[in-house]
């Protein structure tokens, strides 16, 4: 009973143990896309106590699920962060690669998410909140390129995240992540089955709908035939009618005797 104990607190505890995860979709419409994955940035995620000096950065690693197998390490033996860019490791799929550099975002006074509302701000707050993956589509090409490498994902494919604290001063990784929840990026429809329909109804719907259309149809024609039918009938009476009266009207009346 007690190593079932522990066994079980070592799982809960490591499912409360931080790590990337998907943007909120109030925050990010169409998320993932075909190549890009939005995440939300580690706001109060790092103790602040590692960094005193405020000298640390975050590093973003990508890849993708079926690497996990082969090597999920970031550093190297002496806590070094990987340099391994998005070309040496087949686009993830060799190991992670670093897809991001960016700022430890400021826990004490984070973006306030009323403001997605104000036009002028919604920009500036998603900025703040959010990282998107996969959002650089030249850096991969230009040859003048220094930075960290932010290129576009593949479609259809699974991917995990990690973020690292590292000190900038010293070079070391101060701690990490637990590499996110499996995401998978949107896949490409073939331009066969993409459903141009206006209401996007299924093929049993469209059937359903074109035999009540048809139903209409005829129900609508049989009113409109009744309805001239009697319009005519009334007419040929209204006729007869009148022929009748006038061929009265012009028999010969009988004259009256002088007598």
């Amino acid at each position: 009973w007690v190593v079932l104990a522990f066994c079980c607190l070592g799982q809960l505890c490591a499912d409360q143990s931080p790590k990337p995860r998907i943007a909120a979709p109030q925050l990010a419409t169409n998320n993932p896309t075909l190549t890009t994955v939005a995440l939300e940035k580690p706001f109060c995620t790092f103790d602040s106590s590692l960094c005193p000096n405020k000298s640390c950065i975050i590093y973003l690693y990508a890849m993708k699920e079926l690497a996990s197998a082969i090597s999920s390490q970031v550093t190297d033996n002496t806590s070094k962060p990987l340099n391994s860019t998005f070309h040496q490791t087949s686009g993830g799929q060799l190991g992670p690669y670093k897809a991001a550099l960016f700022n430890v975002p400021d826990c004490a006074s984070p973006p306030k998410l009323t403001d997605v509302g104000d036009v002028n701000k919604v920009s500036d707050v998603l900025k703040q909140y959010l990282f998107r993956v996969g959002d650089d589509v030249n850096c991969l090409y230009d040859p003048n390129f220094l930075g960290v490498c932010n290129p576009p994902l593949a479609p259809d494919t699974t991917y995990r995240f990690k973020y690292v604290l590292l000190d900038s001063t010293e070079g070391i990784v101060k701690d990490q992540t637990l590499w996110s929840d499996p995401i998978k990026t949107r896949r490409v429809k073939l331009p066969l089955k993409i459903d141009t329909w206006p209401g996007r109804r299924s093929g049993d719907m469209i059937v359903i709908t074109s035999i009540l259309s048809v139903l209409v149809f005829l129900l609508l024609a049989g009113f409109l035939a009744s309805v001239s039918s009697a319009v005519m009938g009334s007419e040929d009476s209204s006729a007869e009618t009148r022929c009748v009266s006038q061929m009265i009207q012009s028999e010969p009346r009988p004259q009256l005797s002088s007598e």
